[in-house]
């Protein structure tokens, strides 16, 4: 798959494939935090991105 797939493949998942390190770059980009906080997020709220979206916004 290229990169521009599983970028397309990133923006219109609902979920964060946290073992996958190029949609954990996307996301960490998106939400604008470290790798590290994003993996803290989907540890604390699941990896559903709308949750992880609110967990990070307090």
């Amino acid at each position: 798959m290229s990169s521009a797939d599983q970028i397309t493949r990133a923006r219109t998942a609902t979920h964060i494939d946290i073992h996958d390190s190029s949609s954990r770059k996307h996301w960490a980009d998106q939400f604008q935090v470290s790798d590290e906080r994003l993996r803290k997020a989907v540890r604390m709220v699941g990896t559903r991105v709308s949750s992880v979206s609110a967990y990070l916004a307090k």
